[in-house]
């Protein structure tokens, strides 16, 4: 694809393949929607319609009119504040060392909880979801079957599975039992405000140590930002030697 080609012109001005791109690749995902020829088509079209208004503006002077200008500093101003604060940011670097040793020292902020990976029937009715336990245990069906057939969860299409989750995130009656259970074991009905439940445990991931190689990305996210806030603080600090600051 030549970006440079020409793909509208009006006045003095064009619009570019490369324009295109640019406008499409500033939309983030939702750019993904855009590039296909009826999407580029109408970023095209928005890109044709501003250029269109620049003519005009540019025509009636318009840059020339206090309150232009007004914005036009303010904008100014906008622009050097963040460029002079990426400056002072820019030479923060978190080392190896500096990862390890935040690693070590905090030991307790890199501990997994306690997790359960359960399935579930839920049914409306006691006397039904003994029945299909009755049924599970003589093998008539199994549980995946049974929770695709009879369960009112969005789950059952799954065949009940509900994935991991830690100790709270379920209802009080259904994470006591989860939480009691042995992997393998099949319990129920267990009453809840939704109805009765049918569990079954598949798996406990016990609380663990997380690895450094598992948090290295998370705890360098952390000192940076902690090493950005204190260079940011320590300018601020000169900056308020050098020009002293007077409160009205």
């Amino acid at each position: 694809m030549n970006e440079s080609r020409i793909l509208a012109a009006m006045g003095h001005l064009n619009v570019t393949e490369a324009e295109v791109d640019a406008m499409i690749a500033s939309l983030g995902q939702r750019g993904k929607n855009y590039n296909t020829p009826e999407g580029r088509r109408i970023v095209l079209d928005q890109l044709i319609n501003q250029k269109l208004i620049l003519l005009d503006a540019t025509r009636n002077l318009l840059e020339r009119e206090p309150e232009f200008k007004a914005q036009l500093a303010k904008v100014k101003d906008d622009l050097l504040v963040n460029y002079a604060v990426s400056k002072t940011l820019s030479s923060v670097r978190v080392t190896e060392e500096e990862i390890q040793k935040y690693y070590a020292e905090n030991p307790d902020d890199f501990r997994s909880e306690k997790a359960v990976n359960a399935s579930h029937i839920l049914v409306a009715d006691e006397t039904e979801a003994k029945d299909i336990l009755a049924k599970i245990q003589a093998g008539e069906i199994t549980f995946e079957e049974a929770a695709k057939k009879h369960s009112t969860c969005p789950s059952g299409v799954e065949g009940g599975n509900l994935g991991d989750f830690g100790q709270g995130q379920m209802v009080p009656e259904f994470d006591q039992a989860c939480f009691s259970m042995e992997e393998g074991e099949l319990r129920g009905p267990i009453q809840t405000q939704f109805g009765y439940h049918l569990i079954r445990l598949n798996k406990i991931h016990e609380a663990s140590q997380l690895k450094l190689h598992e948090v290295r990305e998370e705890i360098r996210a952390k000192l940076t930002g902690e090493k950005q806030q204190a260079a940011y603080q320590s300018k601020i600090n000169q900056l308020k030697i050098l020009y002293p600051v007077e409160m009205f």
